[in-house]
């Protein structure tokens, strides 16, 4: 059994709850909310953990006696997994899709006692199950009396100063211990509040996009890296080795700012029982002034503009990358594209 030392008791977690990536990671900023690096992190869309916000002080208690108990006999959006891994798909895509697609994750509705009776009695081999909903008026009265008692004040003023957006929502993520949401970037600006248990979070810059190797838009996995990170295929994603990363492991209290277009992939800490997490989602602010060179987000956001132009003109996404090969190659593939010696001499015969 390893005994565990001071610095790993007083935190809750150790190293050996974390899975084993071949990626070069480096930790995270954690700051005090007080401290004036915090607006100077946001400001450049860089991530921090933030703490002593309070902003989930009142959803402390939010275990899942506590959530069965006063969250209100509706039904709850739960995806089921044969595998520790929860990939997210769009269902409309997935319509488009047909049948050369098939989703690894199944969302059921459940009640959630029902969802609270599986946790339990969960054991190895059983389907896996991660809760995903939001927080809205079907939640019972004390579930709503200890939202409205969130430290709104701090977030609201963090959204007020950085020019977003309004909020979104407000979803709720109660998730089995060694659950994985694999590498994926959101459109919108992101506060992600730990409540229950312990997550780690791997985030890379917008400016990774290519050694990360996004599936298309119009795919059901649109904004899911391809790359398996417990298996890499380097033959299929060679620049995925070239891949450099953040990292934290969040506890009760603790704040992560997911800057909009960053990459994350999180996980439910191994052997460290359920977590329970609040995300909080705010829509982009005015683009303002463009400032050039683009920023890594901006670069993002064209590029995904260009491949959903691309879809809706061709109205055949078997063509879109063909298209897009013969716009580059030849043209913007070579080192260097001034005319060879050789190429210069024909053209003057």
């Amino acid at each position: 059994m390893k005994v565990l030392n001071m610095a790993e008791r007083k935190r809750g977690w150790d190293p050996s709850q974390l899975r084993k990536y071949d990626i070069q990671l480096e930790e995270i900023p954690r700051l005090s909310c007080n401290d004036p690096r915090v607006e100077e992190l946001i400001s450049e869309n860089k991530p921090v953990v933030i703490t002593d916000t309070k902003l989930v002080s009142s959803a402390l208690k939010w275990d899942i006696d506590y959530l069965e108990k006063n969250i209100g006999s509706g039904d709850f959006s739960v995806f089921l997994s044969r595998n520790h891994k929860f990939k997210y798909y769009d269902d409309k895509k997935l319509q488009d899709a047909g049948t050369e697609f098939t989703p690894s994750t199944k969302r059921v509705d459940m009640k959630f006692p029902e969802f609270a009776k599986k946790l339990r009695q969960w054991m190895r081999g059983d389907e896996r199950l991660y809760l995903q909903q939001p927080l809205n008026n079907t939640v019972g009265p004390a579930i709503v009396e200890d939202f409205l008692k969130f430290n709104w004040e701090w977030v609201n003023g963090r959204q007020k100063k950085h020019s977003w957006g309004h909020l979104t929502s407000n979803l709720l993520l109660v998730a089995m211990e060694g659950n994985v949401t694999p590498c994926h970037y959101d459109e919108q600006q992101n506060f992600f509040a730990e409540v229950k248990g312990f997550k780690r979070c791997i985030l890379f810059p917008p400016e990774q996009f290519d050694c990360l190797y996004p599936h298309p838009v119009f795919h059901p996995h649109d904004r899911q890296s391809q790359v398996d990170f417990e298996h890499p295929d380097y033959v299929r994603f060679p620049k995925f080795r070239e891949v450099r990363g953040q990292e934290a492991v969040v506890g009760p209290g603790d704040v992560l700012y997911i800057p909009i277009y960053w990459w994350h992939h999180i996980e439910s800490l191994m052997r460290g029982g359920y977590t329970v997490s609040i995300n909080f989602w705010y829509k982009a602010g005015p683009m303002g002034q463009i400032l050039y060179p683009l920023k890594g987000h901006q670069k993002v956001a064209i590029m995904r503009n260009v491949e959903k132009m691309l879809v809706e003109a061709l109205q055949d996404t078997s063509q879109v990358g063909p298209l897009l090969r013969a716009l580059v190659l030849g043209r913007y593939t070579f080192p260097n594209l001034e005319d060879s010696s050789e190429s210069k001499d024909t053209n003057n015969e």
